[in-house]
């Protein structure tokens, strides 16, 4: 699992008992796994579909550093799941784990669309000259 996205957790993150409120970080979650779906599917056309149970393991409090860890686990047709990890950037303590994450590509006409995509690539195996390329 790659961990790309880090956060701070400052004071305007905290819910009422002083740790990390859990809808600051489902926005982050969602946003990030966005990103990720749309480099892997090479369309800035995605959409959530579906978030399996979020397992909410520890908490993070103010100061503390989180990250982000997302990996694809399987490309369907218009489809693509992804695993996320959050954990302590510092001790590697989980705080949440979301088994899936399932993104719908979408066609101009904002319908699911076919991507073509069968596994994960990286920037390096990309044709960057290539009409497909993604940065």
């Amino acid at each position: 699992m790659n961990f790309h996205t880090r956060k701070w957790i400052k004071p305007e993150d905290l819910n009422p008992n002083g740790t990390l409120f859990g809808g600051s970080l489902l926005k982050w979650i969602d946003e990030e796994a966005a990103i990720y779906a749309v480099i892997q599917l090479g369309n800035s056309r995605v959409v959530t579909k579906y978030m399996s149970s979020i397992n909410f393991v520890s908490s993070a409090r103010q100061g503390d550093i989180i990250e982000l860890g997302i990996t694809a686990t399987r490309f369907g047709k218009s489809s693509l799941t992804l695993h996320c990890v959050v954990r302590n950037k510092i001790t590697h303590k989980n705080i949440l784990t979301i088994d899936e994450i399932v993104f719908v590509n979408m066609g101009e006409d904002g319908r699911p669309a076919a991507h073509g995509k069968t596994r994960i690539t990286y920037l390096r195996d990309r044709d960057l000259e290539g009409p497909d390329s993604v940065t």
